[in-house]
């Protein structure tokens, strides 16, 4: 132990190593509090050249590391045990260069995903990538999961947002991949094998990121509905007649909205009357674009008329946008107040999720009729949060006990429906049983040769993605 510290001392200095299990506590416990660490010891590096001597020596000493960013998963990605090393990247915190001409912004891995999409705003550019936990995720944490977001349906997931990256591979080496080019022809493109692999295959330490003009013109409506099969045609409609300008199309249930009005401070429902189903419907525009605005709410007038939807709000200025999108944040946090909670992050074809709520409902009714089913998610793009909470009259440790049973019910229902038992969160340690349940064997063997190919010692992050 002494020898181990002694020579990470030597390459990040003995300040930046933690070993104290109380000052620990922020790399170790997973903020839903399903896995806890017990780590050897938290080692913080301030530069890729850092973060590759700890891999060496991590080699040398046939030593396991679990590479973190700002501990904001859910799946277990980044919980490390007594023998493994946390190396946390929060130092890499630079923002190397903005370039507005190019749409390019070149960052560390330990940015802060809401500083970065602050400093391209300075800049009059966006980053859409958008997050509930913004506020303290890093961005090479984002890229290793391939987070998802509101903003998917426009501008699509963590990976569609990156041009290049640099990383830290299993023998110390760095791949110098920091590629600004939209068009780059030449070899297989390398950065889509490290994003998306949580850390196994190697260690993003720095992204060269898409950047969007900033929306001068922002659209936001709610919208009352009875059926989720009017709110999938509601959305075929909003986009044509938005020139497939919309950005976002959440769906929340009447549960979920109810919940939120009751319990958050200030939140409030816009409706006089509950309904069903709701949606937010976000569309952006470079400029402050009046034709946009009256395309979207002659849509909805019409939808209004034929009797597609039952309601709609649109917000008349920025704070009464605001306030509808807080809307969509808030339930997230606002299930807590009804206990215990099994969450589920699914997506299956946008035509299928009808099915899949009528299936899922069903299901989780005959296994527990007094469960209460509190979906929501991002109906644009198929992805749904099926999350279940307790009974009121059940107790919570007995309520969790179900998670796994529960799992399986949601997860086959998903695979019957084309879909995919994980959506924008990753596997992590949580979902190894479904990997080997529900993927192709072929491609079960290919993911191992990868890891093999890139990691034989099995240094990185062992035991997440794959056994």
């Amino acid at each position: 132990m002494t020898e181990v510290i002694e020579g990470l001392g030597r390459i990040v200095g003995q300040q930046h190593i933690i070993t104290d299990k109380q000052q620990s506590t922020i790399y170790t416990e997973e903020q839903r509090g399903r896995y806890a660490s017990d780590c050897l010891a938290v080692v913080l590096p301030e530069t890729t050249e850092e973060v590759s001597g700890i891999v060496r020596f991590c080699g040398q000493q046939n030593l396991t590391l679990v590479p973190q960013g700002g501990n904001t998963g859910a799946m277990g990605g980044a919980v490390a045990n007594k023998d493994q090393l946390i190396v946390n990247l929060k130092r890499l915190n630079k923002i190397i260069k903005v370039d507005a001409a190019d749409y390019t912004m070149t960052v560390q891995a330990g940015c802060i995903l809401a500083h970065i999409q602050e400093a391209a705003k300075r800049h009059d550019r966006l980053f859409p990538l958008s997050l509930g936990s913004q506020g303290s995720c890093q961005i090479g944490g984002n890229l290793a999961t391939n987070a998802g977001g509101i903003n998917v349906l426009h501008y699509g997931n963590a990976r569609d947002l990156v041009l290049g990256i640099e990383v830290v591979l299993a023998n110390g080496k760095i791949f110098h991949g920091l590629n600004a080019l939209r068009k780059n022809n030449t070899g297989y493109d390398l950065k889509n094998l490290f994003i998306g692999s949580e850390g196994t295959l190697g260690i993003i330490t720095a992204a060269v990121l898409k950047l969007f003009p900033y929306p001068k013109g922002q659209i936001v409506a709610l919208i009352g509905l009875e059926s989720i099969d009017a709110g999938v045609a509601l959305l075929s409609r909003l986009k044509c007649a938005s020139s497939d300008r919309l950005t976002t199309f959440e769906l929340m249930s009447q549960i979920a909205v109810e919940t939120a009005v009751k319990h958050i401070h200030g939140q409030a429902n816009p409706f006089d009357k509950p309904h069903p189903w709701y949606i937010l419907a976000v569309a952006h525009s470079s400029e402050q674009d009046s034709q946009l605005a009256h395309q979207i709410e002659s849509a909805l007038a019409t939808a209004l008329e034929d009797g597609l939807i039952k309601d709609a709000v649109i917000a008349q200025n920025h704070t009464q946008a605001q306030r509808l999108i807080l809307l969509r944040e808030d339930i997230v946090e606002a299930q807590k107040f009804l206990g215990g909670s099994i969450k589920h992050d699914v997506s299956v074809p946008v035509s299928k999720v009808s099915e899949f709520m009528a299936h899922a409902y069903r299901a989780v009714k005959a296994f527990m009729p007094n469960a209460l089913p509190y979906p929501y998610g991002h109906l644009g793009d198929g992805n749904i949060h099926f999350n279940i909470s307790q009974p009121a009259d059940m107790d919570k440790e007995k309520f969790l006990e179900n998670w796994k049973a529960i799992n399986t019910l949601l997860h086959d229902i998903t695979h019957d429906c084309q879909g995919s038992f994980s959506a924008e969160h990753g596997i992590g340690i949580s979902k190894l049983d479904e990997m080997d349940k529900y993927k192709d064997p072929t491609e079960m063997a290919l993911y191992r040769q990868i890891k093999k190919l890139l990691d034989p010692k099995g240094l990185l992050n062992p035991g997440k993605m794959l056994r």
